[in-house]
């Protein structure tokens, strides 16, 4: 019977729809490559668990939840949906936060998160479209003018 080496278990399972997130990674943003393995797992509060992942390439750890919206927020998800969901249906901050039995700042903790993650997102996009500030502002003026528009016609 062969010996296996000590303080290993075997190849891990390469994660080829993940990528490494580390700015100074060679690999960075990059998926497909099998430099991501499966580094464990740990528990949540709000979703169970979460998978931590090692880019081989560089050698530094993240989590699943890292770089998204719910990164290092305690309450569940589906609640912060809701918050947020509330908010945006004109329901004040205070009314909110009575409502999901949370406090106030907490809710303005993730109106907060929600924005940044919104400006950084549509910064991606405006990255990728490659658009002069004139064409935003047409496109804007465009998607205003037929939201005026009843549905009913």
């Amino acid at each position: 019977m062969a010996k296996k080496a000590k303080g290993k278990r075997g190849p891990k399972p390469q994660f080829l729809d993940v990528a490494c997130l580390n700015p100074r990674c060679k690999q960075r943003g990059k998926t497909g490559l099998g430099n991501v393995v499966s580094n464990g797992t740990y528990r949540t509060r709000s979703t169970g668990k979460a998978r931590l992942f090692l880019c081989r390439a560089c050698g530094k750890a993240f989590s699943s939840r890292t770089g998204t919206a719910f990164f290092g927020l305690r309450t569940p998800k589906a609640t912060i949906l809701l918050g947020l969901r509330l908010v945006a249906e004109g329901l004040g901050l205070r009314g909110t936060a009575r409502a999901l039995e949370v406090k106030l700042d907490t809710v303005r903790g993730w109106l907060a998160m929600a924005a940044q993650h919104c400006d950084h997102v549509s910064q991606l996009l405006l990255r990728e479209l490659k658009c002069s500030q004139v064409q935003v502002d047409e496109l804007w003026t465009f998607v205003k003018k037929n939201t005026q528009i009843p549905l009913g016609r």
